[in-house]
């Protein structure tokens, strides 16, 4: 009867000696409970260790010509391919100093010659066994890091579907918005990735970071769907009664945001982001900005790059009731906001990017249907 070793098919031993009289022994010993496969000298091993069906287990001579045991469990474990099989010297070779080195090299167990049938026997199962744990155990880890991973992309995927969603309800009801949503978001980006290295900002800007700001961009908006149609859909300047309101949308912004997280019960990463830049993206450097007139880095590092940003597409994008500005015209304007209306620092990154920005302006340029306008 087959000894249970836990293996879903009967388990494969390779013998490796030398000499054929110890392999016929060996394969008659263990050929009853197992699939034996043999090797009379070192290549030979290393090339059924390779191939399609693997051995569960190794019987490993010590001495034998041009390669000795020793070398090829070497081989065998300095490759991911072989290195989990379990090996056990088969040897006359009964020197401490042998076994030191045997299990040095990665061996699991150390037989001396001659054999005890009962002892191999045993050893070989027990050794079986334990491989057979060992690989469950790596086979539910790899099951349960790809579960993890599925899953962690699906979070991800609700986040995305989430902003975008949010995104979108502003979006539907501006006028002015087109692929303004998508051409900012690249924005931050490329900026923050320009910034990551930079003294003032290294430490905040982490990848992670980064992709935070990435997803958070969209929401910088949001607020617009608390604003009156008959402002927000005005086709022209706003008086100083309409201003005041159109200005509120920072915290209406900011708010829906607030209300979502305590909805959600949770801290999430993007949503606080999402708040900073929804909050504060109308902030000047100087501080002559609003809601709160922020100055310098009392104004949160995401809405300082967003105000880069939407400021550049702002100038550059065709409305209902302007023009687009000329891209070498809209960045000397810019310029002219360095120290006052921008971190002089992100306003350097952006000159220095210029010509990707208009990169990705030209990239998700607005149709003439992305403009044409909303039924108020």
């Amino acid at each position: 009867m087959t000894q249970s070793t836990g293996f879903p098919r009967k388990p494969v031993i390779l013998v490796v000696d030398d000499t054929p009289d110890n392999l016929s022994l060996m394969s008659g010993l263990l050929s009853g409970d197992y699939t034996v496969k043999v090797a009379p000298n070192g290549a030979k091993a290393l090339k059924i260790a390779h191939g399609d069906t693997q051995p569960d287990l190794i019987l490993l001579d010590i001495m034998m010509p041009e390669m000795d045991g020793y070398e090829v469990c070497r081989q065998l474990k300095a490759d991911p391919l072989t290195a989990a099989i379990p090996i056990i010297f088969l040897t006359a070779k009964s020197e401490t100093r042998d076994e030191q080195l045997g299990f040095k090299l990665g061996a699991v167990d150390y037989i001396t010659k001659p054999i005890s049938p009962p002892i191999v026997l045993a050893r070989v199962r027990t050794h079986l066994t334990l491989k057979a744990s060992s690989d469950f155990l790596r086979d539910k880890n790899a099951y349960l890091e790809q579960e993890v991973e599925r899953r962690t992309g699906e979070v991800r995927a609700l986040q995305d579907v989430t902003i975008l969603t949010m995104a979108s309800l502003a979006e539907t009801r501006d006028n002015d918005t087109g692929n303004h949503i998508l051409r900012t978001q690249w924005y931050v980006k490329l900026l923050a990735d320009h910034l990551r290295h930079h003294p003032r900002f290294a430490a905040e800007l982490t990848p992670a970071y980064i992709d935070v700001l990435f997803k958070s961009a969209p929401l910088h908006d949001i607020g617009k769907v608390g604003i009156p149609d008959r402002i927000l859909l005005k086709p022209g300047r706003f008086e100083p009664d309409e201003w005041e309101i159109m200005k509120t949308h920072c915290a209406l912004g900011r708010n829906a945001i607030v209300h979502a997280e305590h909805r959600l019960g949770v801290d999430v990463p993007f949503l606080s982001c999402a708040k900073e830049i929804a909050y504060s993206h109308q902030e000047k450097w100087d501080g002559s900005g609003y809601p709160e007139g922020l100055a310098g880095d009392a104004i949160p590092l995401s809405a300082r790059l967003m105000a880069v940003a939407d400021v550049y597409d702002a100038l550059i994008s065709r409305r209902v009731y302007k023009e687009a500005m000329p891209h070498a015209q809209a960045v000397a304007l810019m310029r002219e906001g360095r120290g006052s209306h921008f971190d002089p620092d992100i306003l350097d990154a952006f000159v220095a990017l210029e010509a990707e920005c208009k990169a990705i302006a030209d990239r998700y340029i607005d149709s003439d249907e992305d403009l044409k306008p909303r039924t108020q």
